[in-house]
Formats: structure tokens, sequence, C-alpha cells
């Protein structure tokens, strides 16, 4: 028995012996991993920083350039400016056209702006002939990407060239359902403002490709209105009513021919025609003022406005059978 216990002993003591050298040499393991991840990291860093060193005259070098490209692209921005009112203000004592001014600004900042690119670009060390060959070659594939911008910019060329309109007119596009007041004519667009202040960019193709009426290019317009009264009315008396009108509202020009006339025989009425001339600005509110003024003239002197009207014969049996016998 003692035998047995002083053996157990024995091997117990063993064990815990190989346990401690299995321990000691996963533990020197993982040190020697340890120190050899720690060099090649201290490695990597001290080529890190001599890179740095070895460059340092370089990276502070383009600094600087970049530095310098900001303020030269700031001072060239304002000298742009400053070169954008002068030729507006020369524009404006040699009283040239608003579309015209709008444009060649718009010519102005652009090509300036790709001048300054240009010479920023070069004073990075790009070789100008190297820029030249990249501007070409881009200037074809945007060229055949862009027809459409390519055709407006065409477009608001003839604009100033044939100015069938100018910044303030009011234009109407009927084949694209378009209207408004002119208020900037662009490189590639015009916008227009409508009747409820909306703002509607139009390309130039389109205004230069499709018939438009200008209803501002003159300072005179004529005003065409028509008024039915009936078959059993006074018709001397409706057109001397309308007569004194026209004569007497002071937005129609009496120095211009007033008509005042039968225009057709309609269905249901005799329609009466007028035609007078006032400023192109006072179009609508005498066209409205002169609609209502005729009507409540009519009212009040029993000249009617008929609705439209169809009158029926109805004839009685007895009277066909009559037409029968006789045929």
């Amino acid at each position: 028995m003692i035998r047995n216990l002083i053996q157990a002993g024995s091997n117990v003591a063993a064990g815990v012996s190989g346990l401690n050298n299995v321990t000691d040499d996963s533990v020197s393991d993982v040190i020697d991993s340890a120190a050899e991840a720690t060099n090649e990291a201290a490695q990597e860093v001290n080529q890190f920083v001599q890179f740095i060193q070895d460059n340092i005259p370089t990276m502070i070098g383009f600094g600087i350039k970049v530095i310098l490209a900001l303020v030269f692209f700031f001072l060239g921005g304002k000298v742009i400016k400053w070169l954008r009112k002068l030729v507006h203000r020369s524009f404006e004592r040699t009283n040239v056209d608003a579309g015209v001014v709008q444009f060649v600004d718009s010519m102005i900042k652009f090509g300036l702006y790709a001048l300054l690119i240009f010479m920023i670009a070069t004073n990075f060390g790009i070789e100008s002939s190297s820029i030249a060959a990249l501007i070409a070659s881009a200037g074809v594939a945007i060229g055949l990407a862009v027809q459409g911008s390519l055709s407006n910019f065409a477009g608001g060329v003839l604009i100033l060239l044939l100015k069938p309109f100018a910044v303030g007119d009011y234009i109407v596009v009927t084949q694209e359902g378009i209207e408004g007041t002119v208020k900037e004519i662009q490189i590639f667009y015009t916008k227009l403002a409508t009747v409820d202040n909306q703002t509607v960019v139009v390309p130039n193709s389109i205004l230069t490709s499709n018939s438009l009426t200008n209803v501002t290019a003159r300072p005179e317009r004529q005003l065409d209105l028509k008024v039915g009264i009936g078959y059993d009315s006074d018709l001397k008396k409706a057109k001397k009513l309308i007569e004194d009108m026209l004569f007497s509202d002071p937005s129609v020009i009496q120095d211009e021919e007033i008509k005042v006339f039968v225009d057709s025989l309609g269905d249901s009425a005799v329609m009466i025609g007028l035609r007078a001339w006032v400023k192109t600005e006072e179009y609508w509110t005498t066209r409205w003022r002169l609609t209502e003024q005729i009507k409540l003239t009519f009212d009040v002197e029993g000249i009617e406005i008929p609705y439209n009207q169809l009158t029926v014969n109805v004839k009685s049996e007895q009277s066909v059978q009559t037409v029968e016998k006789n045929s």
C-alpha cells in the first residue's frame, strides 16, 4: 500500500514537470514572434521617415506651387470680374442691345477662365504643347458628344446677328407652346419670364428652328375685337355706341384709323368688328376694359347680345299629307 502511494506521487511530479516544460516553450515562441513583428514595424517606420526626410524639399516645393496656384486663381478671378465690368460699362455707354451684352459677357467669362486654368497648369510644369494636344483631342470628343450644345451656341449667335427679338420683348413660340418676356440671352439658352412670373429656360436652337411671334416688337399694336348683337337690335345704334367708346377712350390712339364695321352675319347674331390702335404696353388693359364697357353699355341701351340659337320648324301631320297628295 505504501509502495503504491509512493509510486503515484512520483508519477504526479513527473507530469507537473512535463507541463512546465511545454508552457515554457510556448511562451518563448510567442515572445520571439512579437519581437520579429516589432522589428518589421520599426523597419517600415524607419523607411517611411527616411522617405519623408529625402523628399521634404520636393514636398515643400509642391506645396508652395499649390498655394501660389490658389492665390493666382483667386487674383485672376478678381481681374476677370474687373474686366467684365469694364466691358459691360463700355457697352452701356454705346447703348448696345442687352442681349449682346449678356452674350459677350458669357463668352468673356468662359474664355478668360479657360486661359487662367491653362496658365496655372503650365506653372505646374506641364508643357504647353501637351496641353494643346489634350485640348484638341478633348475638343473633338466633346464636339461629338455635345452637338446639341453647339447648335444652341450657333442659335445664340444667330439671335444676336438677326435680332428677331431683344431683352424685354414678349415672344410666342406656337409650335412649342412657349411664351414669355425675354430676360436673358446666354450662350446656349434664353430665359423667359411668363405672365405668372415663372422662369422658362429655352435652348437657343428651338428659338431659331421654329417660327415665333414677337408681340412687342413694335411700339403700337392693333386692337381687334368682335361683338355679336341680335338681328332684332338696332345695328346703327350699336355701331354708334362702339364708336363713341373708342373716340373717348384715353388709351386709343386717335391719330390712327378707327373702324367699326359689320364683320359677318352669323347664325344667331350680327357680328360687329372694331379696330383701333393702342400702345403695346396698354394692349391687354384696354382690351379688357372695352369688352366690359361694351357689355354694360349694351345692357343699358337695350342692345341684345344673343346666345347661340337654332330655329326648328315642325310641320303638322295634316300638312305633310296634303303635300303628299299634291305630289
